[in-house]
């Protein structure tokens, strides 16, 4: 049996592991990081980690977290990062459990937008599109463009487009875009 729940600061270590199996050992050692620093990361909106437990084992993770937009608050938006589910368990569905029930948390909390930077191919299937994320600047410049993600949650209120987005300290970081 499948169990999604949010995430404790006691799954930190599982989380870790999570990622460090999933990521090349090029990438794990700082998505691990983002993972387990999102935890910690004290934030308004809150930031939402999300755990898929099977057999009380932990075997999947993912993040959602603000972004906001200079000079309006009263547009919400989200970034997903990161994803992650072990190796073995891959191709089961859990992943897309997990982001179907992030968009479902953040379309309840009335966000306008939720961003990506992922394979577009994947992300496409829940709705993510490259022309919707095309206003938005991200913080760095990505090394693969073509990933820059958004799915429409609630329909944009009047904003000043073309802009840049601003992340929390755990994202803030040019390695992971």
């Amino acid at each position: 049996m499948i169990n999604i729940r949010n995430t404790t600061k006691l799954d930190r270590d599982s989380v870790r592991e999570i990622h460090l199996c999933a990521f090349p050992e090029n990438e794990n050692q700082a998505v691990s990081k983002l993972a387990v620093d999102l935890l910690d990361e004290d934030t308004t909106p809150e930031t939402i980690s999300l755990v898929a437990e099977v057999g009380g084992s932990l075997v999947a993770n993912i993040g959602f977290s603000p972004v906001t937009i200079h000079d309006n608050q009263e547009w919400s938006g989200y970034i997903l990062a990161p994803l992650a589910v072990k190796p073995e368990y891959q191709k089961s569905q859990l992943g897309s459990g997990l982001i179907k029930n992030g968009i479902e948390q953040l379309s309840n909390k009335d966000v306008n937008m939720l961003f990506v930077y992922g394979d577009p191919k994947y992300y496409g299937k829940f709705g993510f599109k490259p022309e919707l994320a095309s206003n938005y600047a991200p913080p760095y410049t990505l090394k693969h463009s073509f990933g820059w993600l958004a799915l429409t949650l609630k329909e944009d209120i009047s904003i000043q487009l073309p802009t840049q987005i601003s992340c929390i300290d755990s994202l803030n970081h040019p390695e992971l875009w």
